[in-house]
């Protein structure tokens, strides 16, 4: 520690909402080449601290201090919207002016019928800004990431649009990455991948996640915050874990030892008032300041979830037989036979778009089967955790968004007022009047639950809880779940969730393909359990469960202009070709070398530009020709 170099400097930050103190006069060092993991509830501050280091938002008090010439870049949660942009032209944008000449530099070089004279003009100032070197680094990114580069965002999986914000976040080369629930809408091949992206990140990484396998593979070091406080911790995750229990019971002993003693002289001092006796002074001293001491204590909230259960189903819950499911040309169920019985917990794993929610809506009658047919057993009570959360209505109140119009609810026989009840799931008298849009991600599962739990059920069907929830919410739970006298079906990216919950586990491989095995993730991975790679080119469009729009025939104001781009191309491939040729002739010229470093360095960026150029033009070529009419 004492030879460390600190990159950012935190000193005495201040931040509150209204009269909610998130950090509280706090200090913090962030040293070189450091995977900082920060840990604490939501709504603790966690994405408030990551905004104030990318310089998002100003504290209310405080400063922070930059290495000089320090690059800070920063992944949000939100995903990128889906929209015409190419990937290239969304991960340009990360370099401001320079993106945008490259962004309309491209798409001119790749038109029917290019502008040469806005593109010299064009050339000259990317030459100005090094913008040739951008544009490698920005290419470089992307094909590291995986991505096609012409590829638009219109279609793309959740999964994918993740890795187009990733590749944006890195290509600016930051000295610090702020990472804020990088894994939400990855699923594990795409996890376990970004886990080496981290861990290869040459600079220093701070990374908010719910993902403990991620967080015990990549920490070096722990900061956490809870209560407007904010500790660093240079140890591990799970040493972190250990040395926090510890304190978190050390110091609820000591907050029962100073109530004790504050009850005691509050009782002293009322029989000293009643007996008319002489008062100790610096007695009466100690309890004003005791007294004060307690005002200022910030109880930790305690989350205390249970589920309203209800009577035993029949012992077959669920009966599946020869159900098959595609989507255009895509086998998502394949002659699937499967019982579910009273008390089993299984678990849905497998790279997204492979069939998981499909399955779960098939289950519940949501979603009819192409082939065969489903049982429903007796006595049934469904509780269904959505990860889209369509059961939340963002404008409406917490307290309406649960109670639905009642004081009062129903909890395994017991009538529990709805303030009471909402705090249980950490939801004070002030949040719980709060409207639904204004809750955080990890807010919004949490209430979410607070629904689905007050309902009597004896089947839980969760399609990925886990999003957005932090560990202690996520541990509670699994508790719950293993303790709920019913029968549970889970769809998760959580390695550690699925250790934890289930007892076997339906493993989707893709093209129909599911296997089932017994206990969790790290037991089917011992056994040898691997996901097939993905292609990128195949797998970055999101399944489409409707059927593709048929081309109309005729000809087209649009299929007339494919057809002319398609009679350019040849032309423009020569030009390229052309070009290209002029320019290694010049650089096997012995007179090249003579030229200045910069020189060689903008000749050689161009021609990597030049040559990039020519691969999409081909690319585009081949599309042209595959999609042309007969």
């Amino acid at each position: 520690m004492n030879d460390a170099v600190s990159i950012v400097t935190c000193t005495n930050l201040y931040v509150s909402f209204g009269e909610d103190v998130i950090l509280d006069h706090i200090d913090l060092a962030i040293e070189k080449n450091e995977r900082l993991c920060v840990t604490g509830r939501n709504g603790s501050g966690k994405s408030t601290l990551l905004r104030l280091l990318a310089g998002e938002v100003e504290p209310d008090d405080g400063t922070i201090w930059y290495q000089e010439g320090l690059r800070v870049s920063a992944l949000p949660q939100t995903l990128p919207e889906r929209s015409q942009k190419t990937i290239f032209d969304v991960v340009a944008e990360a370099f401001a002016e320079t993106g945008s000449l490259l962004q309309q530099y491209h798409q001119l070089a790749t038109s029917p019928d290019p502008d040469m004279n806005l593109m010299d003009r064009l050339q000259q100032q990317i030459e100005r800004n090094d913008g040739w070197n951008i544009d490698h680094r920005i290419m470089a990114t992307i094909d590291r990431l995986g991505l096609i580069p012409s590829e638009t965002l219109m279609h793309l999986s959740g999964g994918w649009l993740r890795r187009v914000a990733i590749a944006r976040s890195l290509a600016a080369d930051p000295d610090l990455w702020l990472l804020d629930e990088p894994t939400n809408h990855l699923d594990i091949p795409a996890i376990q991948w970004l886990e080496g992206v981290i861990s290869d990140f040459q600079g220093t990484a701070m990374v908010i996640s719910h993902d403990r396998r991620l967080l015990d593979r990549v920490a070096s070091a722990v900061v956490d915050i809870d209560r407007g406080r904010v500790t660093r911790w240079d140890v591990g995750y799970q040493r972190f874990l250990e040395r926090r229990t510890h304190e978190l019971e050390v110091e609820e002993r000591n907050a029962k030892l100073e109530d004790a003693r504050l009850a005691q002289e509050e009782a002293w001092i009322r029989e000293g008032v009643k007996a008319r006796r002489t008062r100790n002074e610096g007695r009466v001293r100690a309890l004003i300041e005791m007294r004060e001491e307690r005002k200022k204590r910030r109880e930790r909230e305690t989350l205390n979830m249970e589920i309203d259960a209800a009577r035993k189903s029949g012992r077959i819950v669920k009966e599946l037989e020869h159900i098959s499911k595609s989507f255009d040309d895509q086998r998502i169920l394949n002659d699937l036979d499967l019982v579910i019985q009273r008390g089993d917990r299984i678990g849905l794993m497998g790279p997204n778009g492979t069939g998981k929610t499909t399955l779960i809506r098939t289950i519940l009658g949501e979603e009819v089967p192409d082939d065969g047919h489903v049982k429903t057993g007796t006595k049934l009570e469904v509780a269904y955790f959505d990860q889209s959360r369509e059961q939340l209505d963002p404008e409406a109140s917490v307290i309406d968004c649960v109670a639905e119009g009642r004081d009062f609810i129903t909890i395994n026989g017991r009538s529990v007022h709805i303030i009471t009840y909402l705090s249980n799931f950490m939801f004070s008298k002030d949040k719980a009047r709060s409207a639904v849009r204004v809750l955080s991600g990890g807010e919004q599962n949490r209430l979410l639950l607070a629904k689905l739990f007050m309902k009597s059920s004896n089947f839980m069907v969760l399609d990925e809880p886990t999003n957005d929830l932090d560990v202690e919410t996520l541990e509670m739970l699994e508790e719950l779940l293993h303790t709920y006298d019913g029968t549970v079906l889970v769809i998760t990216h959580d390695r550690a969730f699925l250790d934890n919950v289930v007892g076997s586990m339906l493993v989707f491989e893709g093209d129909g393909v599911i296997t089932e095995h017994v206990g969790g993730y790290t037991d089917w991975e011992a056994r040898g359990g691997r996901f097939r790679d993905t292609s990128p080119a195949t797998s970055l469009a999101e399944p489409k469960a409707v059927n593709k729009p048929q081309r109309r025939k005729g000809s087209s104001n649009r299929e007339r202009e494919r057809a002319q781009e398609l009679t350019n191309l040849p032309n423009r491939i020569e030009e390229l070709e052309t070009n290209i040729a002029t320019l290694h002739e010049q650089m096997a010229d012995p007179d090249f070398y003579n030229q200045s470093k910069e020189y060689q360095q903008s000749t050689q960026d161009h021609l990597k530009i030049l040559e990039s150029d020519l691969s999409a033009l081909f690319a585009r070529w081949e599309e042209l020709e595959t999609d042309r009419e007969p």
